[in-house]
């Protein structure tokens, strides 16, 4: 199945079951796509996490059902899938910017969220700019979090800062490492790629690593080596400062390039940034995005 065909087939299965206990991984099943991929390509076409979709199509509904008046909020939080009447009415509120009883006297404060529409929309512009490259398998070493899909945009740019902060700062300042683990970050150029890995037991999170090549030796405590298999890589060309030249791109890749491709299809749930030395923000920056792929 194609990639938008997929995300329509997506939403349609949610769409049947937003009373029921239904998660990304049940829905990803569904359309044979992996949960790691599906989760990603769905937050960067839509602007939402699965999970945000699911959430808001519900409280939207329930909104309905106050306005009509036919139940009670307790019923309504049962039914829309939250513990107690009390979590319901907080997350109603939080979404609608009232309580169910203001709404209720109020229906015209009702927030509205309607069942997304995927369609394909073909622009003018620049081709993409990309290589196919077929590389051995190769090890990064670097740090690693478990990151949620839900607020991924907010915990990876933290966990660079941290990153920064911690390991980078002090080196540039001082010109010289004292720290094993600033020693390292040097030796190995940890930095050089961020990694998106889906092999987590949690369905709605995968690992990040920040890293670099690993060149063999000692590995310092708190850091994790892995190693990324033989493929074909398609690496994505990014032009521009950063984070607006990767996120642009991106989303191209999954708007543009994925869907109908005749060639390849994604192979792995990996997805590795590169970005090269230099002023993040400079117009000239460069940057890349590779893909595991394998041909139809």
């Amino acid at each position: 199945m194609e990639w938008l065909s997929s995300l329509k087939a997506a939403i349609d299965y949610m769409e049947g079951h937003l009373l029921c206990s239904v998660g990304a991984g049940e829905v990803a099943d569904v359309i044979h796509i992996s949960s790691f991929h599906f989760q990603r390509g769905f937050k960067i076409v839509t602007g939402y996490s699965v999970g945000e979709y699911l959430r808001n199509r519900r409280l939207y509904l329930a909104g309905l059902d106050v306005i009509k008046g036919e139940e009670k909020v307790i019923d309504l939080a049962y039914k829309y899938g939250y513990d107690t009447p009390e979590s319901f009415t907080k997350a109603f509120s939080r979404f609608h910017g009232c309580s169910p009883m203001q709404l209720k006297t109020q229906p015209a404060r009702i927030r509205v969220f309607l069942p997304l529409k995927i369609e394909i929309v073909i622009k003018g512009g620049n081709e993409m700019d990309y290589t196919v490259e077929k590389m051995e398998a190769f090890k990064v070493i670097g740090f690693e979090k478990e990151i949620s899909f839900e607020s991924g945009y907010q915990e990876i740019p933290q966990f660079w800062n941290e990153f920064l902060d911690k390991y980078m700062k002090p080196v540039q300042k001082s010109g010289h490492t004292e720290k094993e683990l600033q020693q390292a970050v040097k030796d190995w150029e940890i930095g050089l790629f961020g990694i998106c890995i889906g092999d987590t037991s949690q369905e709605n999170k995968f690992r990040y690593m920040i890293a670099g090549f690993y060149k063999e030796g000692k590995i310092p405590e708190g850091m994790t080596v892995y190693e990324l298999p033989a493929y074909e890589w398609v690496k994505f060309k990014c032009t521009g400062p950063m984070p607006e030249a990767l996120q642009t791109v991106n989303t191209r890749i999954f708007k543009e390039w994925l869907p109908g491709n005749p060639e390849y299809e994604i192979a792995d749930n990996i997805n590795v940034e590169w970005y090269s030395k230099g002023d993040m923000q400079s117009v000239d920056y460069e940057s890349a995005i590779w893909i595991p792929v394998k041909r139809k």
